[in-house]
């Protein structure tokens, strides 16, 4: 926010100059044009599947008069966050995002970090599953465990979309708690969620690192066993039957977050404009009914708390990452 100074003669010349500056000060912001929801990654992982969520509800809602999600995949999501920021102080872009914005930069992958942006809200939480596939020999984690003990690249993980991401944490915390380390491990990492959901299903992978709304229809189905899931306990309704990763003795619990951010230099009216539209989309029935479809808990965040969110959890990340080894000295 930029301060101005005024100066004047009397109380009543303040006044009358106040009085003056206040329709500016008050103008209020809309789109003109569409909307771009930008998504960093490639259709079909969660960031995507929430964009066309939003998207939808926005358009159901007439909540935004014009929107669209456009793909900007590749390069650990920096190309898609480079390609936001190239519309600086534009409120018609904006952009899914998670911790691995700040990962990233942790790790030395980009030197984007959530402070060159303009941080809008979190919307979601949700939580991290390993997984294999419903005919392979690996039963439980134990089994898992056992072989990854006995040599530490007999299988191979996968997961989406970057490293230093929820999905790397929580499977170098398994590694580290096992006694692997976490950087000698065989891991592949794709492009986006539907890429790599392939790559599982066809074989190409041993053990997916992936949300649960990707692999608990898949194991209703038979093709897909959940190992753990990351959570400090059990979780409610359909995720009851998995276990967590701490009731099978690996010391490791996490979760990410989703959310949308703008590009740098929005001003206070484009920010006010989105944390309106953003508190009508969470309040919905339909986005309530969206978060439980999709195993996501629906606490959300708007901008003033969600920049204080991401200076705590800049702090936990460097302290995690640098712990399991996979921070840029």
């Amino acid at each position: 926010m930029r301060l101005v100074k005024i100066v004047c003669g009397t109380a009543m010349g303040c006044a009358a100059l106040a009085v003056g500056i206040a329709p500016a000060a008050a103008q209020e912001w809309k789109p003109g044009k569409t909307v771009e929801l930008v998504v960093g990654s490639s259709p079909g992982g969660s960031p995507d599947v929430m964009a066309r969520l939003v998207q939808r509800i926005f358009q159901n809602g007439g909540l935004v008069p014009s929107s669209t999600v456009v793909n900007k995949p590749g390069a650990a999501n920096t190309i898609g966050w480079a390609y936001l920021n190239q519309h600086a102080g534009d409120g018609h872009y904006i952009a899914t995002y998670s911790p691995a914005l700040i990962g990233n930069r942790i790790m030395g992958t980009t030197q984007l970090n959530y402070q060159d942006f303009t941080p809008l809200n979190i919307l979601a939480r949700e939580f991290v599953v390993l997984a294999v596939r419903g005919d392979s020999p690996i039963a439980a984690l134990k089994d898992l465990t056992a072989r990854l003990k006995k040599d530490p690249q007999a299988v191979s993980f996968a997961f989406a979309t970057a490293r230093g991401n929820h999905n790397h944490i929580v499977m170098s915390m398994y590694l580290k708690s096992i006694g692997v380390d976490p950087k000698v491990a065989k891991a592949v990492i794709y492009s986006g969620g539907g890429e790599a959901t392939t790559a599982f299903l066809g074989g190409h992978i041993d053990v997916y690192v992936a949300a649960p709304r990707s692999m608990v229809p898949l194991q209703k189905e038979g093709r897909a066993r959940v190992l753990a899931i990351s959570a400090a306990q059990r979780q409610p309704g359909e995720l009851a039957s998995l276990a967590t990763l701490r009731e099978q003795g690996i010391d490791a619990e996490f979760f990410t977050w989703r959310g949308f951010m703008g590009p740098k230099g929005l001003k206070p009216a484009e920010i006010a404009y989105w944390d309106a539209v953003f508190d009508k989309l969470a309040q919905s029935e339909e986005w309530k009914k969206d978060t439980e479809s999709q195993f996501w808990n629906a606490e959300y965040l708007l901008s003033a708390r969600t920049r204080e969110h991401l200076d705590r959890e800049n702090t936990v990340m460097r302290g995690i990452l640098t712990e399991l080894g996979l921070a840029k000295q």
